[in-house]
Formats: structure tokens, sequence, C-alpha cells
């Protein structure tokens, strides 16, 4: 009798569960990305149908893409600024000051390249600033960065009168031709963009840093209790910040290799935008670069993508409020709420 018991056991043992798919786990990893892209594709297959005139051919593409890397180099860092449980609304002037120390350089006779170093240290020179009022000083990110805001932006206009900087002597420059040209009709900074977004995404993804930044802003008390120097790592996001602000700064200006004063002032709302469009939230703990990517670039194509349909410029504000409450919708939907 045992005998015969022994077969019915091993068939009743359980069998195993198969292992997980690469592609599902990629899928649950990138879970907001791939919402905020489906978000993008759908927006564009409405925009090709409303105008497809536009939107099947590739000028629209080329204009959006001269405009896209400095929208790149400001959503980026400030997914992480988000993701530490902080916010800055200081980086539209900080990319204004850090572009107008490039073209002072550049004007002054110095080398291109000098200037962008010495306007990438100046970015993060104001970011650094910008931390300690808020880790060190205890302020309000909010309160304290929108004041920098203001502060730099008054600071450009007092001294420059409003008076703008032409960089003519850059367009045949080898950093023109670095910063400022084209590949096979594609705009060369499209590429550097791109680099710094990969840059960044290791680095949130892959490096130390990045687990600090997402522990931090998660729980800073239990960061703290695991030997994370909580006030370090919060200043750090705000220089980072500063140097993708720089960046930007210095890609805007080699555009029209004109600096204005008022470089930066459009980009506060749309950056801001295309952060929580591309899935992080505003609890802290958790973000997506690649999301802030696919944000940045829907956000771009809104504006394009309302006139090319034939509707007026008043239906822009309209829109981009539709398309972040949707996102934002989404992935409420689409990802639990950690805390």
């Amino acid at each position: 009798m045992t005998a015969s018991l022994e077969p019915m056991e091993a068939r009743a043992q359980p069998v195993s569960a198969p292992p997980e798919s690469a592609l599902r786990r990629f899928a649950d990893r990138n879970r907001a990305a791939l919402g905020t892209f489906a978000v993008f594709v759908v927006m564009i297959a409405i925009f090709m149908a409303a105008s497809p005139s536009v939107f099947l051919h590739w000028p629209i593409y080329d204009s959006v893409l001269v405009t896209l890397p400095v929208a790149l180099c400001l959503v980026v860092p400030l997914v992480f600024v988000v993701t530490v449980g902080e916010i800055d609304l200081s980086f539209p002037a900080t990319m204004g000051f850090s572009a107008w120390i490039f073209a002072l350089i550049v004007q002054a006779g110095f080398s291109p390249f000098l200037g962008i170093v010495a306007a990438l240290a100046t970015g993060m020179a104001l970011g650094a600033g910008v931390g300690a009022l808020v880790v060190t000083a205890g302020l309000s990110s909010l309160i304290a960065t929108l004041g920098m805001n203001y502060m730099l932006r008054g600071f450009i206009m007092i001294v420059t009168q409003g008076k703008s900087i032409a960089l003519l002597e850059l367009q045949d420059s080898t950093a023109g031709a670095l910063f400022s040209s084209e590949i096979y009709g594609v705009p060369v900074q499209i590429f550097w963009a791109l680099a710094f977004v990969a840059f960044a995404g290791l680095l949130f993804n892959r490096h130390r840093f990045g687990a600090r930044v997402r522990a931090v802003g998660d729980n800073p008390d239990s960061a703290a209790q695991m030997g994370i120097n909580v006030a370090r790592v919060r200043i750090s996001t705000f220089v980072f910040m500063g140097l993708g602000a720089a960046l930007a700064g210095v890609l805007s200006t080699m555009v029209n290799f004109t600096w204005w004063p008022t470089t930066g002032d459009g980009y506060l709302l749309p950056a801001i935008a295309s952060v929580f469009v591309g899935g992080t939230p505003t609890w802290g703990g958790v973000g997506t670069v690649a999301g802030g990517a696919i944000g940045a670039l829907t956000v771009s194509f809104i504006q394009s993508g309302i006139v090319a349909a034939g509707l007026s410029g008043f239906y822009v504000q309209f829109f981009n409020g539709l398309i972040i409450i949707l996102a934002l919708l989404g992935h409420r939907w689409n990802q639990k709420r950690y805390r």
C-alpha cells in the first residue's frame, strides 16, 4: 500500500512556475517610460491624421530637433531633483547666467572651449549655492529656488540693460562645427543631448549615486541609518541640475550664435511638465530618466502639432494641460504609490 502511494505523492508535488521572460522584466522595470511613449505615439498619430502634409515630411521633425536638446539637458537632471524629494525653479536663470559667462569669455577673445568649461563650472557653483540654501539653511526648495531665479534674472538685466551679445565668430570655429552643425541633415546638438541622457541614465540606474538619490527621496531617516550622507546627496542633485542647465545654455546660445538676456525663460513650465509626464511622481523616491526624456519629446511636439493642425496658438496651453493630466492619470493607474 505504501509503495502504491509513492507515485501519487510524486505527482502531487507542486510544479514550479516558469521563469519570467526578459521582455516581461523589461516592461515591469520601464513601465512609466513605456506608458509615456504610448502617449507620444498616440499624439503623433493624431497629428499625422490632422495634418499629413506636415507630419509626414522631415522639416517639422528637424525643427523640433533644434530645440529638443536644450529641453533634454534640463529635464534629465530635474528628474534627480524631484526623485530626491525637492524641486528646482531656478534652472532657467542658471541657464541664462551660465550662457552669459560663456558669451562674455568668447566675446573677450578667449577659446570657446574655455568658455564652455567656465559655463559648466558656473552652473555647478550656482547649483551648489541653491543646494546650500535648501539643505544647510533649511529653506523650502520651492521658495528658495523661485527667489534665486528672480534674483539671478534681475542681476542679468541690471548689468546688461537687456542687451544681447552676438557671437558670429563662432560660425567658422571648431566649437561651432562640434556644437552647431548637421550630420546627414540632423542637428549635431541632438547627439550631445542624447549622450548626456545616456550618462544620466547610467548614473541614475547603474551607479550608487542614483541608488542613494532614490533612497533619500524615499525615506531620508532610513537612508541616514544606512550610512548615506543625506545632505551631500541632496546638494549634489542641485549641482547636477546646475550642470545640465549650463549645458542647455551653451547649446541654446550656439543655435543662433547669439546670447539673449532672456535665455532660459521659456523652459520652466515645459521642463517641469516633461518630468511629470515622463512618469516621475511628485512624492520622491521614484524616477525615470528615460521617461523624462520621452516626456520632453512629447511636450516639444505639442505646440508644433497644434499649429500644424491649423489651430491657433491659443490652444497650446489647453492641450499642454490636457496631455499632462492624461499622462498623470495614466501613470497613477499604471504604478502604485509608494507613500
